[in-house]
């Protein structure tokens, strides 16, 4: 969660917070750098916020709140429809943005930016959403009637690898719900939650109802800590999920908190070949494997299966276009820093003493003109095994790991027995087989001949095991459910009430 601190530079403009609907200057002196991933050059700095900062952003959407939640539901939804428009209308700027600091293709920024619209879109039902239950007559002139109401202020922090799509995944359901937000973006590429915080007020979102803080360790500590935070969500790492979690709930806040993922893919001997392969390439290296849906490890099922899949992969890996995200033609892009290149590398050094055997090497990839950038090459692991840390832990990269099963109940307990349990998926045409995994596999999210199984909006989005800390996917009637709290309550208009007191147990007979 941090970057190298630089000090104040004169050339490069920082990034501001948004404060209460104001672009505001840090006031902090610390810096970190934002750099273009594919020149590998500093482009930005961010301002790494104080406690006093942060308590800033979160007073401002304690002091909102009560005028936002009082507003009807389908006034909230009509702000959100035309900040939706507004994102459409602005597509091409925002995935520009996103691709100068992550470094992705530009047609996967753009395919970012529309899966982050579709939570928007769920979440402009927002009437049909929050309706509650009515019953009458429970008891002789008695009536019940439930209702979800907002938090009040929450927070999201959310990672380098979806600048857009994963503050969509809270900050729609949020605001619609009633509540105000504070959103702590990665620090890495932030430039677009100020965007979208810009466009949201041009949309008719009243100041500080939404608030960007930029910051590290510190900001986040801040807003665990702060009294008038309700509640947190996060996507990141396990670890960082983990604390997060423990020190929100601690605390008394509501904790949503997704972590790391191994997500397997088993191929069967009856699948299709090829299919399965185009499958595994766009899921393994899209976005330079910085995706906590990516495939990161292929379990081809029998020998025939495993050489069929090796003979068909090596050639397509080492064909994969690898330049920058600006260039139409890239399927890949670069890292997004060369702190996490040099992470990535790191493991692929690990495979190779651990006894895996490297079929395609990404190291050293020169790109012509970007000798700076932060490239590295599709990489793709054989005879890898469930001891290797290649194995256990998330490489987040573009590395694939093939681990060879002899059945299909093999492979299925691979799955089962990992620390990680975010999505998986199964390629077959053996419908037995199918409803079998369905059925049994240990994970939160499962493709049936889909290899990124990513739930659409008005569905839920969450892991199992390491991969989840709470009780709450996100997004979807999940998400309602963890922006809102359920209130219930019993009525009675009693015409007899002037008869007295009542001293015995009310049982609603």
């Amino acid at each position: 969660m941090t970057l190298p601190v630089t000090p104040a530079q004169t050339t490069i403009e920082p990034i501001p917070h948004v404060i209460n609907g104001q672009l505001t200057e840090g006031q902090s002196g610390r810096f970190g750098e934002v750099f273009n991933p594919a020149l590998g050059s500093v482009v930005r700095r961010v301002p790494l916020a104080t406690r006093e900062e942060v308590g800033q952003a979160v007073e401002a959407a304690a002091t909102a709140f009560p005028a936002w939640a009082a507003t009807p539901p389908h006034v909230r939804a009509r702000v959100l429809f035309r900040f939706r428009d507004l994102v459409e209308q602005q597509a091409d700027r925002l995935a520009a943005l996103i691709t100068s600091e992550h470094g992705k293709v530009f047609s996967d920024a753009k395919g970012e930016l529309t899966r982050g619209l579709e939570v928007v879109e769920f979440a402009c039902g927002i009437p049909q959403l929050l309706k509650g239950e009515f019953s009458e007559q429970v008891g002789r002139g008695i009536d019940a009637v439930s209702m979800r109401q907002p938090l009040g202020v929450v927070a999201g922090i959310t990672p380098f690898n979806f600048p857009a799509m994963v503050p969509m995944w809270m900050f729609p359901v949020a605001l619609a719900c009633g509540n105000t937000f504070v959103l702590k973006p990665s620090e890495r590429d932030p430039s677009l939650g100020v965007a979208l915080a810009q466009l949201l007020r041009e949309a008719g979102l009243p100041d500080g109802v939404f608030n960007v803080i930029h910051g590290d360790k510190e900001a986040v500590d801040a807003l665990l800590e702060h009294e008038k935070v309700e509640a947190i969500s996060f996507v990141g790492s396990t670890p960082i999920a983990e604390y997060i979690y423990q020190q929100g709930t601690a605390r008394g806040k509501r904790v949503q908190a997704l972590g790391g993922a191994k997500n397997h893919m088993i191929v069967m001997p009856d699948a299709d070949l090829d299919q399965a392969v185009d499958a595994l390439m766009g899921a393994a290296f899209g976005s330079a494997g910085e995706r906590c849906m990516a495939i990161s490890v292929v379990v081809p099922v029998g020998e025939k299966t495993a050489e069929a899949l090796i003979e068909r992969l090596v050639p397509r890996i080492q064909a994969l276009k690898v330049a920058p995200g600006t260039d139409p033609s890239a399927e890949m892009g670069p890292l997004v820093t060369r702190q996490h290149l040099d992470k990535v590398t790191a493991y692929i050094e690990t495979g190779l003493a651990e006894g895996a055997k490297l079929r395609v090497d990404g190291r050293g990839l020169a790109v012509e003109g970007h000798a700076e950038g932060f490239f590295l090459g599709g990489s793709l692991f054989d005879h890898v095994t469930s001891s290797m840390r290649i194995y256990k832990e998330e490489i987040f990269g573009p590395v694939l790991c093939m681990v060879r099963a002899k059945s299909f109940e093999e492979g299925l307990g691979l799955i089962n027995d990992h620390a990680f349990g975010n999505g998986t998926a199964l390629f077959t045409r053996d419908g037995d087989a199918a409803q079998s995994f369905l059925s049994r596999v240990r994970a939160g999210m499962v493709g049936v001949n889909v290899p990124i199984p990513v739930p659409m909006a008005f569905h839920s989005f969450g892991g199992w095991k390491r991969s989840l800390f709470g009780d709450h996917h996100m997004h979807g009637p999940e998400g309602v459910r963890f922006y809102t709290r359920l209130k219930t309550a019993t009525v009675r208009w009693p015409t007899g009430i002037r008869a007295g007191a009542e001293f015995t147990m009310p049982t609603l007979g």
